[in-house]
């Protein structure tokens, strides 16, 4: 029993003595852990690349490998062939979007987009040019979306189907602008008569909102950065503001950067003996007006 107990003794003062060298840096063999630093946090040298085509393309064929059936994959891979001037590639992937999800609005854009620069492309004169264009032209009339419509039409009809999505309504207004460029203000105009519109459901705390934040975010950038009227950028996001209170990207009255603005009103006003019972409710209301609690959960940006 004596042993036993010195054992046991022996064993505890050991795992004190491991415990202290790693609360100090020290690894077992008696060497100090070194703490790695990345050298490049943001990614700034990642975008110094000699040729970021190449890059890109090298993390595509990883996603097309592991990916092949995913919308996201199909999507870089027609925005890396674009540029690459891979035009039957760029074809091939507006294919699989197509597959995969036709009416989603980043599947609409990309076949609005690429037929829209092959009715620019100049008349074929090399044999590869002619191949290409007689792939294209044996192809076309079996794209239903194009079938005896013209990409005006096609657009026209892809609103007709999806009027009351606020990102459907984005895709066509980008596309607007892109086939007729005087149309810029019709194309802003449509955006700007979506409405958010609740959810035919109901959350612990009310009604839910149709928008989400990440989709608004997403029209305001595209009505600074695509159509670069920042005028329309300016009034989407007083509207926004409104819808997300709690958003610090719009400013609303409830983000953080608006609250810490007035902590020292509030604290002047309870140092008075003030109190505002309406903050209260207009809390709640605003909670509301965003949903219930696990919309936020899975809220992402």
């Amino acid at each position: 029993m004596k042993k036993q107990r010195k054992a046991e003794r022996a064993k505890k003062e050991a795992e004190e003595r491991n415990e202290e060298s790693s609360a100090s840096g020290m690894s077992k063999s008696g060497k100090r852990h070194v703490k790695h630093v990345d050298p490049d946090p943001q990614g700034e040298k990642l975008l110094q690349v000699e040729d970021p085509l190449l890059e890109a393309s090298k993390y595509l064929k990883l996603l097309q490998k592991n990916l092949p059936d995913s919308l996201e994959t199909h999507l870089l891979s027609f925005e890396v062939n674009m540029r690459k001037q891979k035009i039957l590639l760029g074809f091939q992937a507006v294919k699989h979007l197509l597959r995969l999800d036709a009416e989603n609005p980043d599947s609409h854009r990309c076949l609005i987009r690429f037929f829209h620069k092959v009715d620019s492309m100049s008349t074929p004169v090399t044999d590869a040019e002619k191949l290409v264009w007689s792939v294209l032209e044996a192809e076309r009339p079996f794209i239903s979306q194009l079938k005896e419509n013209s990409l005006i039409d096609a657009n026209r009809i892809f609103l007709d189907k999806h009027a009351d999505s606020l990102m459907h309504r984005a895709a066509v207004a980008e596309m607007l602008s892109t086939l007729e460029l005087n149309k810029k203000e019709e194309a802003v105009k449509l955006i700007e008569a979506s409405t958010n519109k609740v959810l035919p459901m109901s959350g612990a705390l009310g009604p839910v909102m149709e928008w989400k934040l990440r989709d608004c975010i997403a029209v305001h950038k595209l009505f600074e950065n695509v159509f670069t009227d920042q005028n329309a950028a300016l009034r989407w996001k007083e509207r926004c503001a409104k819808h997300f209170p709690y958003s610090t990207y719009f400013g609303g009255n409830r983000s953080s950067a608006v609250h810490n603005l007035g902590n020292k009103q509030t604290s002047k006003n309870a140092a008075n003996g003030g109190s505002d019972h309406s903050e209260i409710s207009q809390a709640a209301n605003s909670i509301i007006s965003n949903g219930n609690l696990e919309a936020f959960k899975k809220l992402t940006i």
